[in-house]
């Protein structure tokens, strides 16, 4: 998974930029995720339930996201 987090007390959310490679619906599940730490700090019940009202289809966007490489790996020099 790509690197970020989210400070609730500052309301910062930091975000890796290699994400910008990724589709638009992984970043908004990105966002949405993040969004939703700022209400609920854990993956708990709350979490899910804030996940599943905002992007009903957030899982299946996760499973998307995390079958992705991290970065490009392949360098030509």
């Amino acid at each position: 998974m790509l690197d970020r987090s989210c400070n609730s007390v500052s309301k910062t959310i930091w975000l890796n930029l290699e994400l910008i490679k990724k589709p638009t619906s992984c970043i908004e599940y990105v966002m949405v995720h993040e969004f939703c730490h700022l209400i609920e700090k854990k993956h708990n019940d709350k979490f899910i339930e804030l996940m599943d009202l905002h992007m009903p289809k957030w899982r299946m966007y996760k499973d998307e996201l995390n079958r992705m490489p991290l970065a490009y790996e392949k360098w030509k020099y």
